[in-house]
């Protein structure tokens, strides 16, 4: 029923198929490697403020210059949140970057890394 050109068409669709699997999880691993490693950091325009995140957008280094004394306090948490939000949105375009770079921005996994990191800003803009 089936000849050796059969069998063979088969064996090389499914040397493909893992192929193309192989390829694709080490792509996710890389953009996995990528993110896990990207931190932002942004500076107030008086460059008074310096706020560092890491990948989950999470505070790791704060810096306030002395100048900051001169300033009311709620100017200086204007100045911290609005630095922040800076920051989480460098963060999600790095993240955009790599993802790009590496599954594609228009893949799913793509999509739904962006939408990820896109959410995350939107959501802790508080």
């Amino acid at each position: 029923m089936f000849d050796r050109r059969d069998l063979d068409a088969a064996e090389r669709l499914v040397d493909e198929w893992q192929a193309g699997i192989e390829e694709r999880a080490t792509r996710t691993r890389d953009l996995a490697e990528r993110l896990g490693a990207l931190t932002a950091t942004a500076r107030s325009q008086d460059d008074l403020v310096s706020v560092t995140i890491d990948a989950q957008g999470d505070i790791t280094a704060l810096v306030l210059r002395e100048g900051i004394r001169d300033q009311r306090a709620a100017a200086t948490a204007r100045a911290i949140l609005t630095t922040l939000r800076a920051a989480r949105a460098s963060l999600a375009q790095a993240a955009t970057a790599a993802t790009a770079e590496t599954v594609g921005a228009d893949s799913e996994t793509g999509k739904a890394v962006i939408a990820s990191y896109e959410t995350r800003k939107g959501a802790q803009d508080g």
